[in-house]
């Protein structure tokens, strides 16, 4: 009885005593590390780090302590879990900080790089619209297409809310994500709020993207899987080609098609945290992967991601609508068009 007496009385005595703060030594890891090093740790070089941050001018938070994080510290913590994956302790003891100021500077710039979305997803217009046509027909000779769609999933950790929702076909929870992307492996349209239990074509159906073209604001297609219903702005390959005319069009589709492929491959090795899966809701799942589509984006943008091969590409033949009206509504009279026009010969 003494014993643990004695002991009472020390913890009661531990925890009365005032400790002192202890300042780490937050050297800034772009002055000591080499360029290589610092793009394989944050996935960016220094110069689009530093630009990186002259966007996020509110990056700041306010305290009341002595020693406050710098912004670009608090930067490189959200680069470095986003490329990585990490957990927060050692998000942390890289860079000399504690792990809830990590979660803090991890959660807090991820929201300020979702804020940069409209600025870097932006389907195309103008004459990006002529561009993003031309250079997706160099690809395999697909006419008129404006960018293709498909579906992620990205795993997450179990949610403590409509759990069920959020297990996918393959017996997993994540988000399933749409994303279109243009013949630049650039994100154009991103929806990343649905749970891995939504179809594809559910996504695409309630998508400001698919409102956008039903309006008629987009002259040209999507391209899609057979997961979409084909319509007459979103083309789907032939479940069985029954000519030699159509199997040239699905492989011409499945040429182009394969692109937003590579780019989920990409982006899943950039930034590993979408491979890896989120250890947290999927709210806060969702703003990270909003700023990696926005980060990734941004590094193509800086030639600081993927550097890709500018080259002007040679002009589409143009593209004529058939007289029928009714073909507005109907996405296989646009493809029995498509077929008898560029590919029956």
């Amino acid at each position: 009885m003494a014993s643990a007496s004695r002991r009472m009385i020390e913890r009661r005595r531990r925890r009365q005593l005032r400790r002192p703060r202890v300042f780490k030594d937050r050297s800034n890891p772009l002055e000591d590390l080499e360029e290589d090093e610092i793009f394989n740790r944050y996935r960016f070089r220094p110069q689009s780090i530093i630009n990186l941050l002259s966007l996020l001018p509110n990056i700041a938070r306010s305290t009341a302590r002595n020693h406050p994080l710098p912004p670009l510290l608090q930067l490189l913590a959200c680069l470095r879990f986003l490329a990585t994956g990490a957990i927060h302790l050692l998000i942390g003891d890289a860079l000399n900080i504690s792990r809830s100021a990590a979660g803090y500077c991890i959660r807090d710039v991820a929201e300020k790089i979702c804020q940069l979305r409209q600025q870097f997803i932006k389907f195309p217009t103008g004459q990006q619209v002529s561009d993003t046509k031309n250079s997706f027909f160099r690809v395999a000779g697909f006419p008129n297409v404006l960018g293709c769609v498909d579906g992620t999933h990205i795993p997450i950790m179990r949610p403590k809310e409509n759990e069920v929702d959020f297990v996918n076909r393959k017996s997993f929870h994540s988000l399933n994500c749409q994303m279109c992307c243009d013949s630049n492996f650039k994100v154009t349209s991103c929806v990343a709020t649905w749970p891995g239990s939504v179809h594809d074509s559910r996504i695409f159906r309630s998508s400001a993207l698919c409102l956008q073209f039903e309006n008629g604001d987009h002259d040209g297609f999507l391209l899609g899987d057979s997961g979409y219903c084909c319509r007459s702005f979103l083309l789907t390959p032939f479940l069985n080609a029954g000519s030699p005319a159509e199997q040239r069009y699905n492989d011409s589709l499945c040429r182009t098609r394969v692109i937003i492929e590579q780019t989920f491959g990409i982006l899943n090795r950039r930034f590993q945290c979408l491979q890896k899966g989120m250890a947290t809701d999927p709210k806060m799942a969702s703003i990270y992967i909003v700023a990696s589509v926005v980060l990734h984006n941004y590094g193509i943008e800086r030639r600081d991601i993927i550097d890709i091969d500018r080259q002007q590409p040679a002009p589409q033949p143009s593209f004529q609508t058939p007289p029928n009206q009714q073909i507005a509504n109907d996405g296989a009279r646009m493809r029995k068009h498509i077929v008898d026009t560029f590919f029956s010969s």
